[in-house]
């Protein structure tokens, strides 16, 4: 509430400091519970969540290109699941890390630019993606690591 000051004969309207502490108060109070609902933690795992829902599938759709124009898998994709090799990483480094390489989808750019990477972008050599075939040459793209207990892995 304005209170009127006299000061050297003339009123003068101002708020006490109290009510301005009152009012600062009460914003930083809505404003922690603001920051608290939107959970900016949660927000940021569920968008890298998307983002790797996104590369596994286009992982998974440039494999089935390849598979299609070629009339099979790229041979390196074996039986146990193994993480994909970065693009642009010598192949020779690639096997000798136990990493599958993928360069045939990346070659002329034909399939895919470049094999995607985890947005965390946790593994040196890797993509932080794995693959495997089953007996009967189903695919699976998986991303280990998802956040907040999700599991992403799609199958072909």
């Amino acid at each position: 509430m304005q209170k009127a000051i006299v000061c050297g004969g003339r009123k003068q309207w101002g708020f006490t400091l109290l009510e301005i502490l009152l009012v600062v108060a009460a914003i930083g109070i809505l404003a922690g519970i603001v920051i608290v609902a939107l959970n900016p933690t949660k927000q940021l795992g569920v968008t890298r969540n998307a983002q790797r829902q996104s590369n596994v599938n286009t992982i998974l759709n440039a494999v089935y290109q390849y598979s299609i124009d070629n009339g099979g898998l790229p041979a390196s994709i074996s039986s146990s699941a193994t993480e994909i090799c970065k693009s642009g990483i010598a192949p020779a480094t690639c096997t000798s890390a136990s990493f599958i390489d993928l360069s045939v989808l990346t070659l002329n750019e034909k399939y895919i630019t470049a094999v995607p990477t985890d947005p965390t972008g946790s593994s040196t050599n890797g993509t932080g993606y794995t693959i495997v075939k089953s007996a009967n040459n189903r695919v699976t793209v998986a991303a280990p690591s998802a956040e907040q207990s999700a599991t992403i892995s799609v199958t072909r």
